[in-house]
């Protein structure tokens, strides 16, 4: 047994492998303790339940997941965040297989209402960032954008069809690239 204090992001990233190697049902206090090499009451120190210990690696494979790419350059063009986005997604798809699916659709139940908060937390962002690539983006013609058609409800519609293509495993952006290129450029 390790005798000394594990991490809370040791206690995550063992959380992660477990996921990875055997899926939702791996994760428990008792599993991830074990794996950890630690006392069950040493992850209590950390997490108050399996609720709030599987809500925090949620947390941190969509972290993982959309971590935040080294070329800025990314958030300056929309058709170049696009593209990220859709490989980070198909990312996420390989190293966490049905994750996507099992969590969007298990965490909006009302008894789950900690992990569809943080999943709801991360999706916000994730608009947040498209409203401001596309607020950043020098290259939009400057009529692109009205009253009615504004570059929020743009970040609607791409927000839309990611949640589309996560749902259907599709990570394709050429269709979506083009719908970007026809309305903005």
């Amino acid at each position: 047994m390790n005798t000394i204090a594990t991490s809370k992001e040791e206690i995550l990233q063992t959380s992660r492998k477990l996921i990875q190697q055997q899926g939702w049902s791996a994760v428990s206090i008792r599993s991830v303790a074990a794996a950890c090499g630690v006392s069950v009451g040493c992850i209590y120190n950390y997490f108050d339940s399996k609720a709030a210990l599987v809500g925090a690696t949620v947390e941190s494979i969509w972290c993982e997941i959309f971590r935040r790419p080294t070329d800025a350059a990314v958030f300056q063009n929309v058709q170049a965040c696009v593209t990220w986005m859709y490989a980070r997604m198909a990312y996420g798809c390989e190293q966490y297989p049905g994750f996507f699916t099992l969590h969007s659709l298990g965490f909006m139940q009302e008894e789950k209402s900690d992990g569809r908060r943080r999943m709801q937390q991360t999706w916000q962002h994730i608009l947040t960032e498209l409203c401001g690539v596309l607020h950043r983006d020098r290259s939009i013609r400057p009529d692109a954008f009205t009253e009615q058609f504004t570059a929020e409800k743009f970040a609607d519609v791409l927000f839309s069809l990611m949640l589309s293509a996560l749902m259907r495993q599709d990570y394709d952006a050429s269709a979506v690239l083009e719908i970007v290129r026809r309305t903005l450029y």
